[in-house]
C-alpha cells in the first residue's frame, strides 16, 4: 500500500493535546486563526478520555466530572442575579432597540442568559423583559439592564436548567446531568450519556430537543428517559460505547454484549439484543460504512454487522491471532476505527496512549484483506474522522496524531512526514511487504501440481 501520512496539517483542533484548553478555529479547514475559548486552563483534561458530539449549533465536550458546552449559536446577556429567570423557549424583547431573543440556557447562577438573536442587537442601555405569558407575571425583577450582551462563541459549564415557575406560580425543577460521565452522542434530538464509574451500566437521556432538561419523572413522549441494557431482574453490562445510526439506532456497546434501540425510548422504542457473546473495545473502536455496516474490535477480533443482524468475526480466519498478538490493553492502548470513503476500506489503529507506538489495519473492504500498517510514533493516530468537504480537494480521512497534528493520506508520496518536535523535521521511508499464500493450485482437492516462475513488478522505481 502507498498510502502515505503527510504534513499537509488541518489545525482545526477544538482541543489541544498538550494544554488541557479548549480551541476552535472561524474559518476553512485548511488555514485560520485558532481562537481559544476559554484562557483560565486546566477546563478539560486530556490525560482523560474525552468525547466531543454535535447538537444544536454547540459542541458537548463529555470529560468525566468535566462536562462543557462550546456555542456557536447564542448571544450571552450577562445580568444580576435572578430570583427565576426565564424558562426555555421564552421570548426576550428590549426596550427601545426592540431586540428580540429566545431563550435557550440559564447557568446555575442564573447571572447568564443564552438565546438566539432574532431581531435587532442587545445594548447594555435598556432593560429586558419577558414577553412569554407564561412567565412575565412571575420573574422577580420581572425585567432586568445586561451588563454585558456577548455575541457567539461561549464557553461554560454543561449543567440542568435553574428552577422556574409557571403561570400559576408553580416551581418547575429539571432534575440533574450525571456528576460524572465518559460517552455521549446525539440520538432523535436527545443527548446521550453514560459511563459513569459509580453506575457504568447506565445511560442517561435529555428532554427531546433540551439538553438542559433530565428530569426523569415527567410523562411524556419527549420526556428524558434513563435505563440500562439488561434481561428483567439483572444488572445491566458496563456501557463502553455509544454507538447511533441517523435516528433509526442507538447502539450501546457494553463489556461483553450489544444491544441496540429502535425507536424513541419514551414514544414506543424496544431495546434489542445484537450479540451475547462479544462486547465493543472501548468508546472509538467502531465506524459505519456507507451502506449502513458497523464494524468494531470485539472480544476476539475484528466485527462486521447490519442492524439489526448478528455480528460476524472477518478477521478470524485472515488474522486468527490478531488479538493475542496485539495485546491491547484498554488501561494503556486505545482502538480506534475509521471509515475511509475515498478507498473503501477500514482503518483499524492499535496505538500506546502513552507514547503513541501504534500497529494498524488497512481493511480494503473489496478485497475483504487485511494489510498490516506502522506509522511513524509522532503520528500515532488517536483519532479518526472522514471530512467531507465541499470542496472534494479537502475531503479526506484526517488522522488525530499523537504530536497534536492532524494529517491526510496521499497515495503519491513514497515517505511518510513527521512533525516538528524534539527529533526534528524529517521523513521516514515506506518499508513495504506482501506475503502471498497459500493459495491453492486447483479447485479438485485430488489434482496437485507446482508454481515454476513468479514475476513480480514493484512500483514506485525506488533503489
Amino acid at each position: 500500500m502507498a498510502v502515505t501520512l503527510t504534513d499537509k496539517v488541518v489545525k482545526k483542533w477544538l482541543v489541544t493535546a498538550g494544554n488541557d484548553e479548549i480551541w476552535y478555529e472561524d474559518t476553512d479547514v485548511a488555514k485560520g486563526t485558532m481562537i481559544e475559548l476559554d484562557t483560565s486552563g486546566n477546563v478539560i483534561d486530556t490525560s482523560d478520555q474525552l468525547v466531543m458530539f454535535e447538537a444544536f449549533q454547540k459542541v458537548f465536550v463529555v470529560n468525566g466530572a468535566k462536562l462543557k458546552v462550546a456555542d456557536f449559536a447564542n448571544t450571552k446577556l450577562t445580568c444580576s442575579a435572578l430570583t427565576y429567570p426565564p424558562a426555555h423557549g421564552d421570548i426576550l424583547i428590549q426596550a427601545t432597540s426592540l431586540a428580540q431573543m429566545v431563550v435557550d440556557y440559564v447557568n446555575t447562577a442564573k447571572t447568564a442568559v443564552y438565546g438566539y438573536v432574532t431581531t435587532g442587537t442587545f445594548n447594555t442601555a435598556n432593560s429586558v423583559s419577558i414577553l412569554s405569558s407564561s412567565q412575565n407575571t412571575v420573574m422577580t425583577p420581572s425585567s432586568f439592564i445586561p451588563s454585558d450582551a456577548a455575541a457567539a462563541p461561549h464557553w461554560y459549564a454543561w449543567t440542568a436548567y435553574p428552577d422556574t415557575k409557571d403561570d400559576e406560580d408553580v416551581v418547575r425543577t429539571y432534575g440533574s446531568l450525571p456528576t460524572s460521565a465518559y460517552l455521549g452522542c446525539l440520538y432523535r434530538g436527545r443527548c446521550v450519556l453514560s459511563g459513569d464509574p459509580h453506575y457504568p451500566h447506565q445511560w442517561y437521556m435529555s428532554r427531546v430537543a433540551n439538553p438542559w432538561d433530565w428530569k426523569y419523572v415527567v410523562n411524556d413522549s419527549l420526556a428524558p428517559v434513563a435505563g440500562n441494557n439488561t434481561d428483567a431482574g439483572e444488572i445491566g453490562d458496563i456501557v463502553r460505547a455509544l454507538i447511533p445510526y441517523k435516528d433509526d439506532y442507538l447502539v450501546f456497546g457494553c463489556s461483553d454484549s450489544i444491544w441496540f434501540l429502535n425507536g424513541d425510548p419514551a414514544a414506543g422504542g424496544s431495546l434489542n439484543e445484537l450479540s451475547l457473546v462479544t462486547g465493543i473495545y472501548g468508546a472509538f473502536s467502531h465506524c459505519w460504512d456507507d451502506i449502513g455496516n458497523l464494524y468494531f474490535w470485539g472480544i476476539d477480533g475484528l466485527y462486521r454487522s447490519n442492524i439489526p443482524g448478528f455480528p460476524t468475526n472477518i478477521s478470524k480466519m485472515r488474522l486468527p491471532n490478531i488479538i493475542v498478538d496485539e495485546a491491547a490493553d484498554p488501561n494503556t492502548h486505545r482502538v480506534v476505527l475509521g471509515y475511509d470513503r475515498k478507498r473503501h476500506a477500514v482503518l483499524i489503529s492499535i496505538v500506546t496512549i502513552a507514547t503513541g507506538a501504534n500497529s494498524n489495519y488497512f481493511f480494503d473492504i473489496s478485497e475483504e484483506a487485511f494489510y498490516p500498517e506502522s506509522y511513524p510514533t509522532a503520528g500515532g493516530p488517536y483519532s479518526l474522522f472522514y471530512y467531507a468537504a465541499n470542496d472534494p480537494a479537502y475531503s479526506d480521512l484526517l488522522v488525530g496524531c499523537k504530536d497534536g497534528y492532524i494529517r491526510k493520506f496521499n497515495n503519491s508520496l513514497k515517505s511518510d512526514n513527521l512533525a516538528a518536535d524534539a527529533v526534528g523535521v524529517g521523513t521516514s521511508i515506506i518499508s513495504s511487504y506482501v506475503v502471498l499464500g497459500p493459495m491453492p493450485l486447483n479447485k479438485d482437492p485430488d489434482n496437485f501440481g507446482k508454481i515454476s516462475m513468479i514475476n513480480v513488478t514493484t512500483a514506485g522505481g525506488g533503489s
